[in-house]
């Protein structure tokens, strides 16, 4: 049985009326550690106990007895709840937050047994976290809900939507299963949500197990057809799906996912998330989910931010900047309209330095509008987030100002002005009611300004000054008795009392005083008094400290209220203070670091003069370093061409073929780019197979997984596509190697037509060029001097004469013997290989066999060589047959 199931026919083993409420809470939870509010601590009990110590680093107890064992038992205290949940969920647990919803006089009225009423009022997990300290400024924190749908042909479409509470942004896409992993890895979500049935599916599991979020199932299907437009049509308060634009089906479903998610994580509070936008996939450059880690975009290969591309560029001075920006790396746009849009804007920035560095000021001191406009919209809110909202609204007047001498119309900023063109009167009720420096938490109080409201600032003053009420009191009452021997004083039994002398207390007793002092107690030499004003006073006094509270959260109320009317209004303001931030990051990015503007038009050019790896040359900056610059020229009229670099190791193919790659990333994303000048026709996806890593867990070797990848690139590529291959086919032996390497470039030549960037140390592959026309040489210059090898690191057209692998092992540290001995080696090695050179094969072999048989149903020439040979039998045949059947097969070869 399991033991937090309490044994129904065992009178002993009934849990208490407090446990019974525990489990049965934690059964409508069973995925979840239950924070259980008790007082000022969150307890948790039995496995949850146990798992919270260990990941919380927490003492474990026990409380009380359940079957017969002790209970496991740990706490946290309320306040501190936040600091335990950020570990928690980063450690990828889910937690069911519940709460007291009365107080507990309210249960002790209903007698000795009764439990204070409790309930979930949220669930905490990676995808749904929108408290300030549980949150990455820098970073988006968004869920993904996936639906699936059957299609026509027998296969399945995805609907994915993509929600992030903490900013109120809903996108949706609908994708075919070779797209989705790629389109979750550049969305890059905290969590992945979907239906059990869809969990459930292993080889749906498999292919999702190596993003950086967890799958979670939560419940059946949210419905399809009619009860998921339902389920948006209601959210959204509308009467038509057709104000949400045109949604696709898998798109409706994957949205009601969401929805349905939100509300069942949320508890009824609704967030103010924006209506649903379609993500149109041929808008943004494709990369899929290899590439995106080969190339390092937003983290490095160890996982972390600090050496990624990202990281090198982000000068963003606001949050909202630096997740705009993380965005438009991950998705860099395809058109070449909005690309130059986003070009001008830059190059503005580049060329007012001033404006720019007084409008990064400004953006620095704006707050993160979208994240506290959805704490205020989950109730979550705090009197911060009201302030963070003014300080915007001041920001937008001073950005305003700040452009007076410039025609907003060419720059982001236009939306600034427009909305902070207004009647101003949010801003003046908000600086009218909030406190110069409101706290974090609104039942810390003290944030609604003195003066604001008179019933606010009596209840204050009785709390805060009850010492100088009941003196001045007492003064007046002095006055009033006509003696100075009157004193105020309090106790527990009659509360606050009026104390006179006994002879001064009789005559209180008589007209006219005894219509305003009633008389409550005689002692052996004084005699006690109250008022009517006295009594109500003590009464407010009792109560001034919950009646402060409680008017100063009716007024915080009033005021959310106000802000979330115009929480459109302010979305936009917070976009617009992020795309302005970008453009003014990018500009201070581009002056610094000497980046030129490239041009982006919907050509096949890819002609880039002295290119940089924006990374490397900022760790070689910081070192006192010089980047060695180089050309790159994939661009052709008719389909792109193939550079086949060859060179040895540590001489920089990989950081050349990498560098390309950014550049074109930088250039769509908007960036100004580390070259002296870039033309580049739009790519349209992008793949990069560099580097090497096996997949043990899925039982796949380093080169399964370079196969498996490279089959991606061959199998999707076009001819507006940009290929990187490093190093294809090393991983096996010699001629295998070799043979696949030689295959790929065909493929890639005459089939797909990419713009490629091919690094091998196959030097046999550079006599293609000769019978392609498409295909250029270029090498890595190397310096040997009296046997020292000096890698220049530059490229020139041309090919590697050798790999130079022996000295690079020598340098590596290998014992002198071996390096002596590897030498010897290689020297009989290249004698034997002058005597039959492989490079004769190239000439013998015919070219793009492999076309003919993937364009046509002919076997090959060789395949009917082999069947013809299999049916002779040599030891059967006269020396006539054998004379015979050898011109069958000469001419079956077709003469050769």
């Amino acid at each position: 049985m399991d033991k937090t199931s309490p044994a129904p026919d065992d009178k002993a083993a009934r849990p208490t009326p407090m446990m019974a409420q525990y489990i049965e809470i934690k059964a409508a939870n069973p995925d979840c550690l239950l924070f259980y509010r008790m007082g000022d601590f969150y307890e948790l009990f039995f496995e949850d106990a146990e798992t919270a110590s260990r990941a919380l680093g927490i003492m474990l107890t026990k409380r009380g007895k359940h079957l017969g064992a002790d209970i496991p038992m740990c706490g946290v205290p309320v306040e501190r709840a936040d600091d335990y949940l950020q570990k928690l969920i980063a450690l990828g647990h889910r937690v069911a937050v519940c709460e007291q919803m009365e107080d507990p006089a309210e249960a002790r009225k209903r007698g000795n047994k009764s439990v204070v009423k409790r309930d979930v009022v949220r669930l905490v997990t990676p995808g749904t976290i929108t408290e300030e300290q549980l949150l990455d400024p820098s970073r988006p924190n968004a869920f993904a809900a996936l639906a699936r749908l059957r299609v026509g042909d027998g296969g399945w479409r995805y609907g994915l939507a993509c929600v992030d509470i903490s900013t109120g942004a809903f996108d949706v896409a609908e994708v075919g299963e070779a797209e989705l992993v790629g389109e979750l890895a550049r969305l890059e979500p905290r969590e992945i949500v979907a239906a059990e049935a869809l969990c459930a599916d292993a080889s749906l599991a498999g292919r999702l197990e190596h993003l950086d979020a967890p799958l979670t199932p939560f419940g059946r299907d949210a419905g399809e057809g009619e009860s998921a437009e339902r389920r948006l049509l209601d959210f959204f308060s509308v009467a038509t799906l057709d104000g949400l634009g045109a949604l696709g089906q898998a798109e409706i479903a994957a949205a009601a996912a969401a929805i349905l998610y939100v509300e069942r994580t949320q508890k009824g509070k609704r967030p103010a998330l924006r209506r649903p936008s379609s993500l149109r996939r041929s808008a943004t450059l494709e990369i899929d989910a290899a590439t995106r880690v080969n190339l390092e975009l937003t983290r490095t290969l160890k996982g972390g931010r600090d050496g990624s591309l990202l990281a090198t560029i982000d000068m963003t001075a606001t949050p909202a900047g630096a997740r705009l920006l993380a965005e438009r790396i991950a998705a860099p746009a395809t058109e070449p309209a909005p690309i130059a849009e986003r070009h001008d804007a830059v190059s503005f920035f580049v060329a007012e330095p001033e404006l720019r560095a007084r409008l990064r000021a400004l953006l620095a001191r704006a707050p993160d509008v979208a994240r506290a406009l959805s704490r205020l919209s989950l109730q979550r809110g705090g009197p911060r987030d009201l302030g963070n909202i003014r300080a915007a609204l001041v920001a937008a007047r001073e950005i305003v100002a700040a452009f007076a001498a410039h025609e907003p119309a060419t720059l982001v900023a236009r939306e600034i002005v427009e909305l902070a063109a207004g009647d101003g009167e949010l801003e003046r009720a908000i600086e009218a009611r909030l406190a110069s420096d409101p706290p974090l938490d609104k039942r810390a109080g003290n944030f609604i300004a003195q003066g604001f409201d008179a019933e606010l600032d009596e209840a204050r003053a009785l709390r805060d000054e009850s010492r100088r009420v009941i003196a001045s009191l007492q003064q007046r009452y002095v006055e009033l008795a006509e003696t100075k021997q009157l004193k105020i004083k309090h106790n527990n039994f009659l509360g606050f009392f009026i104390e006179v002398p006994q002879a001064q207390g009789e005559k209180l007793l008589r007209p006219p005083f005894d219509t305003l002092f009633t008389h409550r107690q005689t002692m052996q030499d004084a005699m006690r008094f109250s008022t009517r004003e006295l009594a109500e006073l003590e009464a407010k006094i009792a109560s001034a400290a919950d009646r402060a509270q409680e008017r100063e959260l009716a007024l915080f109320e009033e005021l959310a209220g106000a802000v979330l009317s115009r929480a459109q209004e302010l979305q936009r303001l917070a976009e617009a203070f992020a795309a302005l931030d970008v453009f003014a990051a990018l500009g201070e990015l581009a002056a610094r670091r000497d980046w030129t503007r490239p041009h982006v038009d919907a050509s096949l050019d890819f002609e880039i003069v002295g290119g940089r790896h924006p990374v490397v040359e900022a760790s070689l900056e910081a070192q006192g370093k010089v980047f060695a610059a180089n050309d790159c020229d994939l661009g052709d009229a008719r389909a792109g061409r193939i550079a086949v670099v060859t060179g040895p190791n540590m001489a920089g193919k990989s950081t050349y073929l990498r560098q390309n790659a950014l550049i074109a990333i930088l250039a769509q994303a908007g960036s100004f780019v580390p070259a002296k000048s870039a033309r580049l026709g739009a790519v349209d996806r992008l793949f990069s197979r560099v580097g090497a890593a096996d997949d043990l867990a899925r039982g796949r070797s380093t080169f399964m997984v370079e196969m498996v990848e490279t089959a991606a690139i061959l199998n999707c590529a076009g001819p507006r596509s940009l290929v990187i291959l490093d190093e294809i086919g090393r991983g096996t032996a010699t001629f295998d190697g070799l043979s696949i390497a030689w295959a790929t470039i065909e493929h890639l030549h005459e089939v797909n037509r990419s713009r490629a960037l091919f690094a091998t140390h196959f030097h046999e592959l550079t006599q293609l060029t000769k019978r392609m026309g498409r295909l250029v040489n270029l090498t890595m210059k190397v310096k040997d001097h009296a046997g020292e090898v000096v890698f220049l690191h530059e490229v020139t057209k041309g090919a590697a004469d050798r790999s130079y692998g022996v000295h690079v092992a020598e340098l590596a540290g290998l014992p002198a013997s071996v390096v002596a001995r590897a030498h010897a080696i290689l020297a009989e090695l290249e004698a034997a290989d002058r005597r039959a050179p492989v490079e004769k094969l190239i000439d013998d072999l015919p070219l793009f066999a492999h076309v003919t048989t993937h364009v046509g149903t002919s076997a090959s020439p060789k395949d009917e060589l082999r069947a013809a040979l299999a049916t002779i039998d040599p030891d059967a045949l006269t020396p006539r047959e054998a004379l015979a059947a050898l011109y069958e097969l000469k001419a079956k070869a077709g003469g050769r």
